[in-house]
């Protein structure tokens, strides 16, 4: 009989949050929009339509394999309040992000490959095994927020892509559409917004690209219709709209550590004992909460992620 090591964060299908507690349907319904209320969270609503309410307070998923030590963030408040500079500076975005033109996409895949290719995003999905991570986030500016991502390791994208031996780094491109994002305006930012890894931290088992979240597909202004998410870092480091993958052998300029390299570094690792240059990192703040709470060393993860540092020097870079 097949012996199953289920991981830490696996869920059960059982654990998912019902759709009909992430969906407000009443309010739907009395608004006139039927259909159209959901669509928002799906990313093709219109840039008025209001976001969908969260679960009842004090509803949790139930029998989860993995807790992620605090309740989910409330629908309502992760879909709203977003950081997408593509689309402008403010956290209030996610009207204007339903301009983010998500079909057709497809994924360019270059470099230290074996055969570089492009797959459309329909494609992909066909040949990857999808499931659910309840992860918590952490935002470089102290805010945070835990979220359940649909989707799949990074490590079988890189599968696909089969590497060669000789690539050290994965290099992540966003969407640069001048026609949607009117934020590509601002002149003193190198856009396409650009991200990367290392290789280890790629395969590192938590390395995840979502594809939705709260059991809907990913809403525009979260990153549709797929992004990185590496909950051990800050959260700059978990690109959204990815159009382009590349393997290089050398370690990739991002986009945060071209605009001010002295404030944001290349691993941007979390540890409270490392104060960004402008404020102190050892708290954060839970939206659509009061809550301040204090921050953990590599978000909570470390059980996970630290072998990959082991005999790397402990100092500011890695954490900035």
């Amino acid at each position: 009989m097949p012996i199953i090591n289920r991981r830490p964060w696996d869920l059960p299908e059982s654990a998912a949050t019902p759709i009909d507690f992430v969906m407000n349907r009443r309010n739907i319904m009395c608004a006139g929009l039927g259909a159209i209320g959901a669509a928002a969270l799906a990313g093709s609503a219109a840039a008025d339509t209001p976001p969908a309410e969260a679960p009842p307070p004090g509803y949790e998923p139930a029998a989860m394999a993995y807790d992620p030590g605090r309740p989910l963030t409330p629908i309502k408040d992760s879909t709203t309040y977003n950081n997408f500079y593509e689309f402008g500076l403010d956290k209030d975005i996610w009207q204007a992000a339903q301009k983010l033109p998500v079909d057709p996409w497809s994924i360019q895949i270059e470099g230290m490959v074996s055969k570089p290719f492009t797959i459309s995003f329909d494609d992909l999905m066909k040949k990857v095994k999808t499931d659910t991570r309840i992860y918590r986030h952490r935002c470089v500016e102290t805010w945070a927020m835990t979220v359940p991502w649909t989707g799949f390791p990074l490590s079988q994208l890189i599968s696909l892509a089969q590497p060669l031996a000789s690539a050290k780094y994965i290099k992540f491109w966003t969407l640069e559409d001048d026609r949607t994002m009117t934020g590509l305006s601002v002149p003193f930012f190198p856009w396409p917004y650009r991200e990367g890894l290392t290789m280890a931290e790629a395969t590192n088992e938590l390395a995840f690209i979502a594809t939705g979240m709260y059991n809907q597909t990913i809403p525009k202004q979260d990153g549709a219709p797929l992004r990185l998410v590496t909950p051990w870092k800050y959260g700059f480091k978990s690109i959204k709209s990815i159009v382009k993958i590349s393997f290089v052998d050398k370690q990739p300029e991002t986009f945060w550590q071209t605009t001010s390299p002295s404030e944001y570094g290349f691993w941007a690792n979390v540890n409270p004992a490392v104060p960004h240059p402008r404020w102190s990192q050892a708290h954060e703040n839970l939206i659509g909460t009061d809550k301040v709470v204090p921050t953990q060393i590599y978000n909570g993860y470390g059980q996970w992620v630290a072998p990959i540092y082991a005999g790397m020097k402990q100092d500011r870079a890695l954490f900035m």
